[in-house]
């Protein structure tokens, strides 16, 4: 005989976004095979948008556009052979496109204006909306709305103010996954005053010049100008004197009569309006104006019995000329200070004697004119009243530390005692063996015995010398030869990542972000760190040296989540980067208080306010735990639950039962929430009913039929379902539920209900078990009818 046909391959599920094109097939060993193809038990002939194929010894279900109504479990048949497998249709949210495109730019405000942003959405119901700024969630109140229906949420804002500009979040969760949205508020408004206070830089009999500073908010836009008004103390007008430019935080006015007291106020301007005025104390126009402080003197020489100072005028000279100088002069320390010259010099110099011997001393200055004795300055840099020393002596050891190809280290020890008890610094000099000319490598002296040469030329020959430097000068100088090496050969940046490299790392919450990324290059080359594109934050440090460059973040925190680029770059422009992403976690807080309903008879459904943890955690799941006395041992009734409400249906009458919930993500576990009383279920007493009373009606007699039919339903491990339809017909249609075409009215496990015609059926706890195709079906004297629909039961993971 011919051998039997037989499956090659067989049919496999197929998991499908809602819209999208879906595809079973299947491959047979005999290519005359013709097949069927059925659905939920029911041989399929025609049904929209699905098509069938046949391409030699494969078999094809087309669906070009995948709809709730496709759900199911599909199985072909051709003569033998037999294989199934189901189509599961995801419908996670979605928001249109152009939407999303319109809230990449920011929303602009006015203060004060109403701001609504209307967010519609699609997807399997339910979508949980949740609103965050600044990643904290938004609360009603008197000003804030948030509002959600089943196709759209919404954010009001009653009257905006400066403070609801940032960054804003809404998060679309349901079965099927989540959808976050990114925008960001702009609310501008009139600028807040400039800050104060108001200072009087210069007041004279002709002029008055005030200072202020910037507000500390411009609203939102562009400082325009200051508009200064003034206002005469005893009058009630004030009188505007002029505008500033933004840049320019300072007024003078010749508005003003000698002796005569004013106020000022100044406003700032912005495209908005005008701020509040900042007002100043009263201010005198003075008739005479002394002179300001002059720079610190300087130190012209200095020796065991004079002292020679100069100095520069001030820069404000006050009302009228200077006339002179007065000289002050303290001992190092003291807070006395004594005059050198009763009479002020007209000269900017001054040579004094009259000093003691091996003190230190300082001195100041101040100018003198009509209006008298001006400011003094600063003091002078302490010096000593004694001759110059001598010069250091020759450094000790000099020798070449280290070289490279472009840089020589040079390392020395200080001059003798009784050359060098008095060394300020040293100076290095260096020039190459072509050159006569030295040249100094450091700008300011050099404070310790050791110095790189950097910038040098391979294969070179230099000469290098360091001098020791007192208050006298230069020592003499100790000298040396240095060959540099030839420069390596050049390597292109590359970074040496291996297979112990992550690209994501999940740390907790206050642990270390500690990375470390070997590379090899030469030259060295410059080494970039960004996170999300941009600079890294203040908390985070980098070492680079030895080839290995080091990430390192004390103490994580939320914000440090993201994505963390390396970038190597040489001088020839060669560049190489790897990216990482860091997720900051921690162990979950716990959930809220826990509530205890009967909402179908025998069972306990527990809720419980969500954790503050699942703003920012998306792994979040919640494990119910329950006990049956209050010192018993708590067993785990209910795990990787990612709603806040699970159903106990093992429930026997008369006992006392305790509940507790708690949060857990990759990291552990919360603290639990545990309910406040026990539940019990009272045993049943004996059930009377009360007999209706008949009425006489007109005939109504209808066969059963389906008003609303059974709809496929998808849900997850440990939720429970509610499958319904309605149902019409006279006299009222008796309703059997049936699993797998098995009669479910003896089965304590499932709920049926049927008010005036809408027939629930209720599955607590669901587990795969409970998948498979149900049916309901209505009979009564005048016929028969019936609604089928699949369960498909989600993991969890």
């Amino acid at each position: 005989s011919a051998p039997r046909c037989h499956l090659n391959k067989h049919l496999l599920d197929v998991r499908v976004l809602k819209g999208e094109p879906a595809e079973l097939s299947c491959t047979v060993s005999k290519d005359e095979v013709t097949g069927t193809w059925f659905k939920d038990g029911l041989k399929l002939t025609s049904m929209d948008g699905v098509f069938f194929e046949k391409e030699g010894l494969v078999h094809k279900l087309i669906i070009n556009k995948v709809e709730d109504i496709h759900a199911g479990k599909y199985r072909f048949e051709g003569g033998d052979i037999k294989t199934e497998a189901s189509v599961f249709v995801e419908d996670p949210p979605q928001v249109d496109k152009v939407l999303l495109k319109n809230l990449s730019v920011p929303t602009v405000a006015k203060a004060g204006q109403k701001v609504k942003i209307k967010i519609p959405f699609e997807g399997r119901l339910p979508v949980r909306a949740t609103w965050l700024k600044d990643r904290m969630e938004l609360v009603d109140d008197t000003r804030i709305c948030v509002d959600k229906t089943e196709t759209f949420t919404m954010l009001s804002i009653s009257s905006s103010e400066r403070k609801d500009c940032g960054d804003y979040k809404v998060r679309l969760k349901n079965d099927s996954g989540v959808l976050e949205i990114n925008f960001k508020l702009v609310v501008t408004d009139k600028p807040q005053p400039p800050a104060g206070p108001i200072k009087i830089v210069e007041s004279t009999a002709n002029d008055i010049t005030i200072e202020w500073k910037p507000p500390k908010d411009d609203g939102g836009k562009p400082l325009q100008c200051y508009i200064v008004e003034r206002q005469q103390v005893g009058k009630n007008d004030w009188v505007t004197l002029g505008e500033t430019l933004r840049s320019c935080t300072t007024f003078t006015t010749n508005k003003v009569e000698q002796d005569m007291s004013y106020y000022f106020r100044v406003r700032a301007v912005n495209a908005e309006g005008t701020s509040d005025a900042l007002e100043s104390d009263e201010v005198k126009a003075v008739s005479k104006a002394s002179p300001g402080a002059p720079d610190p003197p300087e130190i012209v020489s200095a020796s065991r019995d004079t002292i020679t100072i100069s100095w520069k005028a001030p820069r404000k000279t006050g009302s009228s000329r200077i006339v002179g100088y007065i000289i002050q002069k303290r001992k190092k320390g003291s807070m006395a200070w004594l005059p050198v010259n009763s009479v002020p010099i007209a000269d900017k110099k001054l040579k004094m004697t009259n000093l003691k011997k091996g003190l230190q001393y300082e001195f100041r200055v101040a100018a003198v004119n009509a209006a008298g004795i001006g400011d003094a300055s600063e003091p002078s840099q302490p010096v000593f009243a004694r001759d110059s020393m001598e010069s250091p002596g020759q450094v000790q050891d000099l020798k070449v530390s280290s070289s490279d190809s472009t840089s020589v280290t040079l390392t020395w020890k200080r001059p003798e005692a009784k050359d060098g008890s008095d060394v300020k610094g040293y100076d290095v000099e260096m020039r190459s063996s072509n050159n006569l000319n030295w040249a100094k490598c450091n700008t300011l002296p050099i404070e310790v015995t050791t110095y790189t040469v950097k910038g040098l030329q391979a294969k070179e020959m230099y000469f290098l010398r360091v001098k020791a430097l007192n208050d006298s000068g230069p020592g003499e100088a100790a000298e040396l030869e240095a060959c540099i090496e030839a420069a390596p050969p050049v390597v292109s940046p590359r970074l040496l990542i291996d297979d112990t490299m992550k690209s994501l790392l999940v740390i907790k919450a206050g642990n270390t972000i500690r990375v470390n990324i070997p590379f090899e290059a030469s030259p060295d080359p410059v080494v970039t760190w960004l996170k999300d594109g941009l600079p890294l934050p203040n908390q985070a440090t980098i070492n680079t040296k030895d080839g290995t460059t080091q990430l390192l973040i004390g103490a994580a925190e939320l914000t440090d989540s993201g994505t963390y680029t390396v970038e190597l770059q040489n001088g020839l422009g060669k560049r190489e980067t790897f990216s990482f992403q860091v997720q900051v976690t921690d162990i979950p807080q716990s959930p809220g208080p826990i509530h205890l309903e009967e909402n179908v008879p025998n069972t306990v459904t527990v809720t419980w306010e969500p954790s503050a943890s699942e703003k920012w955690e998306n792994n979040l799941y919640y494990t119910v735990l329950k006990r049956e006395s209050q010192k018993g041992l708590w067993h785990v009734v209910g795990d990787l639950i990612y709603t806040n409400k699970f159903t106990f249906t093992k429930l026997i009458p008369g006992r006392d039962y305790y509940f507790r919930v708690v949060a857990k993500n990759n990291l552990g576990a919360s603290g639990p929430s545990e309910s406040v009383q026990p539940w019990r279920i009272r045993k049943p007493k004996a059930e009377f009913q009360v007999k209706p009373q008949k009425y006489r009606r007109v005939n109504q007699n209808q066969p059963p039929r389906f008003l609303v039919p059974l709809k496929p339903h998808v849900v997850t491990t440990g939720s429970e379902c509610h499958m319904s339809c309605a149902v019409g017909g006279y006299p009222p249609p008796k309703i059997t539920w049936y699993k797998n075409n098995s009669d479910l009215s003896n089965d304590r496990t499932y709920f049926c209900t049927n008010d005036f015609g809408v027939c629930s059926l209720v599955v607590l706890g669901v587990t795969k078990h409970d998948e498979g195709e149900y049916m309901v079906e209505a009979t009564n004297e005048l016929g028969r009818a019936s609604s089928k629909a699949f369960l498909t039961i989600k993991g969890n993971n």
